[in-house]
C-alpha cells in the first residue's frame, strides 16, 4: 500500500526535530514547509496533527505549531509508565489470549524476522507496532488497551528510533520471540519479565537512546 504523502512529510519533520535541526520551541511555518515539500498545505496540516499526537510539536490557537523536545527525565518517565502498562496488558493476555492470536503473534514475528534479515528498520517497526497493538487487545480490557495506544503514540519516533542502532534489530527480535513464548505457555510472570526487558530504557539502553536522538537520524536522513 502507498503511504500518504502527510505520513511521509511527518516522518520527514520527525527527523528534523530529533536531529535538532528545528529548535525547541521553534515555529513551523505551514507555507515554507509545504513549499519545501513541494505540495498544498493540507499535508503539512496533517502531519502537524500526526506530530502533535507524539509530543513532537505543540498546536496553540490563533498562534501556530511549535516544536517541542522532550526532556531526558521526560522520556525516561515515559518508557518507565509504557513497560508497566505493557507489562499488565501481558499478565492478563496470559489468561486470556486465543489461540488465533498467538497464531497471528507468530506470524508477526516472521515478518518480523524477515526484516531484519533485509535490515529494514523501517518495516520491521510497522510489524512491531501490529505486534504491540495486538498484545493490547489481548488483554481484553478496553480501557488499558486504549491508554497503551495513547501512550505507544507518544513514543512512536523514540521507539522506532531505537531500531536504527547497530544490534538493536536483531535483540528486538529475540525479545519478541520470548514474549509469545511466555504466552504460549500461559506463563504470565515470564511474559511481564520479557515485556519489560523489551520496552524499558533504563541505565546503559537510555544512553543509547538519547545518543541516537542527535546521531541515527543524521546518519539515516530526514
Amino acid at each position: 500500500m502507498e503511504r500518504k504523502r502527510s505520513d511521509i512529510i511527518a516522518d520527514a519533520l520527525e527527523g528534523l526535530i530529533l536531529d535538532s535541526t528545528f529548535d525547541d520551541g521553534e515555529r513551523l511555518d505551514e507555507v515554507q514547509l509545504a513549499d519545501r515539500f513541494d505540495v498544498s498545505r493540507t499535508p503539512i496540516r496533517e502531519a502537524f496533527q500526526r506530530l502533535a499526537l507524539s509530543g513532537l510539536v505543540e498546536q496553540i490557537p490563533r498562534r501556530g505549531v511549535f516544536v517541542r523536545h522532550p526532556g531526558p527525565v521526560e522520556l525516561l518517565e515515559m518508557f518507565e509508565v509504557m513497560a508497566e502498562l505493557e507489562a499488565v496488558c501481558v499478565r492478563l493476555a496470559a489468561i486470556r489470549i486465543t489461540d488465533a492470536a498467538l497464531a497471528s503473534l507468530r506470524a508477526i514475528n516472521q515478518r518480523c524476522q524477515d526484516a531484519v534479515q533485509q535490515n529494514d528498520s523501517d518495516r520491521y517497526y510497522l510489524e512491531n507496532e501490529i505486534f504491540h497493538q495486538t498484545l493490547y487487545r489481548q488483554s481484553g480490557n478496553s480501557f488499558l488497551e486504549q491508554e497503551c495506544l495513547r501512550l505507544h503514540r507518544r513514543l512512536k519516533p523514540f521507539r522506532r528510533l531505537q531500531l536504527k542502532l547497530r544490534g538493536r534489530l536483531r535483540q528486538s527480535m529475540a525479545e519478541h520471540e520470548a514474549i509469545v513464548d511466555a504466552l504460549d505457555q500461559g506463563d504470565g510472570r515470564q511474559a511481564e519479565s520479557a515485556i519489560r526487558q523489551h520496552v524499558a530504557v533504563q541505565g546503559e539502553k537510555f544512553h543509547h537512546l538519547m545518543a541516537s536522538v542527535r546521531t541515527a537520524v543524521n546518519s539515516s536522513g530526514p
